[in-house]
């Protein structure tokens, strides 16, 4: 499937400030279900940023405005083809062991609550059955209800309140896997919708757990599915902060005005 991605993010400040820096993490890489056929992202002027890789093999481009702005702006614009492959992420890039995704953040805290409900929920004969089981536990008990949680929400928060968005189910599952000595990552991207029920986001997130002799697998705990040819892969990270899709800090003291705006569509329909 081809699938086109619009990402328009706006700031407008109520005075000028004197410096802003993001980091931003909008750029997805090739891998075996993935193969990036174009994809810019651009600052204000169509301004080309430059890009670096971090740590967890993202791509990772720096937006800095040094002069009074009272305004930026940051368009990502891009075409992938994408192929189901039953969640297994094959020949992406790997520069960490899996191990390092058995550590725990803030966000995915294994607490008492959390333990007790992976060790209820993930029963099953293989490793492979049991994580399917903890996804469809997460999404029978955490219903998708936006405006309940924000980003400082932690997964024992989400559990407790039975209600979040995808960010959360993700926090969860990653807590869940951890707590059962499965390494899990946090993973932002995009999702296409149309026509095959879910969650509507176009801005999405999921899980990925390592399956010993199967490698990397997503799951996809807000819609109950394995990630497939609708899922765009991003980031990914310990939890939202570490694969965050823009961080930055600024100075000058404005009040902040955001908008963002997310198209995902079948490239081969549009034409």
């Amino acid at each position: 499937m081809r699938l086109a991605i619009r990402h328009m993010t706006s700031y407008r400040y109520s005075r000028s400030v004197g410096y802003a820096i993001q980091t931003l993490r909008l750029t997805p890489r090739t891998y075996d279900g993935l193969s990036v056929l174009r994809w810019q992202v651009r600052g204000e002027r169509n301004r080309a940023l430059p890009a670096f890789t971090d740590g967890l093999g993202n791509v990772v481009h720096t937006n800095a405005i040094n002069r009074p702005h009272d305004g930026a702006l940051i368009a990502v614009s891009g075409e992938v083809e994408t192929r189901a492959t039953d969640g297994l992420v094959r020949d992406a890039r790997e520069p960490l062991p899996p191990g390092y995704f058995l550590r725990a953040t803030a966000l995915t805290e294994p607490a008492p609550a959390i333990a007790a409900f992976a060790a209820e929920s993930a029963r099953g004969g293989s490793t492979m059955d049991r994580l399917g089981a903890l996804m469809a536990a997460i999404h029978a008990r955490v219903a998708y209800r936006a405006g309940t949680t924000d980003t400082r929400t932690s997964a024992a928060e989400a559990l407790a309140l039975g209600t979040g968005v995808c960010q959360d189910h993700a926090h969860l599952f990653a807590a869940a896997c951890r707590s059962l000595g499965i390494p899990a990552r946090y993973v932002g991207g995009y999702f296409w919708a149309g026509g095959a029920g879910g969650s509507d986001q176009a801005s999405h997130a999921w899980g990925e757990a390592f399956v010993a002799d199967v490698g990397w697998v997503g799951f996809d705990p807000a819609n109950a599915t394995l990630p497939d040819e609708r899922h765009i892969r991003i980031g990914i990270g310990l939890d939202y902060w570490s694969a965050a899709p823009v961080r930055g800090i600024r100075h000058g003291d404005a009040e902040e005005t955001l908008s963002v705006t997310v198209d995902v569509a079948d490239a081969e329909q549009a034409q």
